[in-house]
């Protein structure tokens, strides 16, 4: 049986990122970068105003006061899209706006709130901005600078910077195709509620659960229903899958009799790498491929394939997205209740995090514990670590915890 770190890792090294497509860069976010993409232009493209101001000489203000103020000669005024037509010389400021070119002989634009406004001569009533707040031509990005590499997700930032060098178009890894199949004779869509009422049937949870988690980590749902327990029907409905770039099954890989995914896997030429894990909840989980296709088999209780998903097929969705980094980042909490475990397990607890007292947050259990208790995740808003050498939680104690 593999610790979790070590079957995330062999995942992971199963899995490449997919083939660059080309994306409007308005479609684009969310995207990860598949090439660099290069400036052909200097940010800022010539110097620039920080303030609404005036643009003079340091020189000519450095000993300006409100009881001494400096007098100067308001030659022009220059608005935002405009250029000014002359330099500005010794004695001389002009009005400009935020954004708008300085012109040459200028090192200085003085804020209007240091001034009397003046539209012929203009009073200086303060030395603070002497030399400060001109925007250099090139200060954030230079011609021929590499402004986004390649393994950059595109968030709101990124995609203003790609405008801002000419990126009309963008090189990225397309999302993957995720094909979700539930399988089980004991299930039904949520259409087929009477069943349940009925005390007969239960509610393909994990259907649901996944799709939404594989379209929140960013992939592309394809739902593959639910699968009876019959060899044939589950053949066929993986070999649809396999036209997808990830698989993920619930259910059917444990010890039963009508556990056949494995089967059904070996069946179709595919491999196992592994199937057992040492945690809590989740130890079910199978990884390997269909028809070349990587294939995670998640456990069937609801609480275990949501949280496998977070810790396994949810990093490979954003590898196949072309994530450099997609295991999720850890918090540090500190337990407030007392918790005993099975010994031998790493353990994955559902909790909620206060992060409203001066320190790390403090974490607690969000309901009963059990795989089938799904409440307490939909309740839970992380999953707090606890290794495998650990028979119990005290009060104060400090671990981790991946954010839900």
């Amino acid at each position: 049986m593999l610790e979790p770190d070590e079957a995330r890792a062999r995942i992971l090294a199963a899995i490449k990122p997919l083939a660059a497509v080309e994306r409007r860069l308005e479609d684009a976010s969310g995207h990860v970068l598949a090439s660099d993409i290069t400036s052909p232009v200097s940010l800022p493209l010539w110097p620039n105003s920080a303030m609404d101001g005036y643009a003079c000489r340091a020189d000519d203000v450095r000993q300006a006061s409100a009881a001494a103020p400096v007098r100067l000669r308001v030659t022009e005024r220059v608005a935002a899209g405009r250029f000014p037509v002359r330099a500005v010389g010794v004695g001389e400021a002009i009005r400009i706006a935020t954004g708008a070119p300085v012109p040459n002989g200028a090192d200085t634009v003085v804020r209007v709130e240091d001034t009397d406004r003046g539209e012929v001569l203009v009073e200086i009533r303060d030395a603070r901005d002497a030399s400060r707040n001109v925007r250099a031509a090139g200060e954030d990005i230079r011609a021929g600078d590499v402004a986004l590499r390649a393994g950059t997700v595109l968030g709101a930032a990124q995609i203003a910077l790609a405008a801002a060098v000419g990126a009309a178009v963008v090189h990225v890894h397309r999302r993957p195709r995720v094909a979700v199949i539930a399988t089980g004779d004991e299930l039904v869509r949520v259409k087929a509620f009477g069943e349940v009422m009925a005390g007969r049937r239960i509610v393909s949870s994990n259907s649901y659960g996944l799709v939404a988690a594989v379209r929140a980590a960013g992939g592309e749902a394809v739902d593959g229903g639910v699968v009876r327990d019959d060899r044939a029907a589950l053949e066929a409905a993986m070999e649809r899958a396999a036209l997808c770039d990830l698989i993920i099954t619930t259910a059917g890989v444990s010890v039963g009799d009508a556990d056949y995914v494995k089967a059904v896997v070996a069946s179709l030429g595919g491999s196992v790498d592994f199937w057992r894990v040492r945690m809590r909840p989740g130890s079910p989980l199978a990884f390997g491929a269909v028809r070349g296709t990587p294939w995670l088999g998640l456990p069937g209780n609801p609480v275990s394939a949501l949280v496998t998903f977070t810790l396994f097929a949810q990093p490979a969705i954003l590898r196949l997205m072309g994530h450099v980094n997609p295991v999720a980042h850890t918090l540090e909490v500190v337990a407030d209740e007392a918790v005993t475990l099975a010994p031998s397990l790493t353990h994955y607890l559902r909790v909620t995090v206060d992060r409203s007292q001066p320190g790390s947050p403090r974490a607690r259990l969000s309901g009963p514990q059990p795989s089938n208790i799904l409440s307490s995740l939909a309740h839970a808003d992380a999953l707090m670590i606890v290794p495998p050498d650990r028979a119990s939680v005290e009060p104060g104690d400090v671990l981790e915890a991946i954010p839900l």
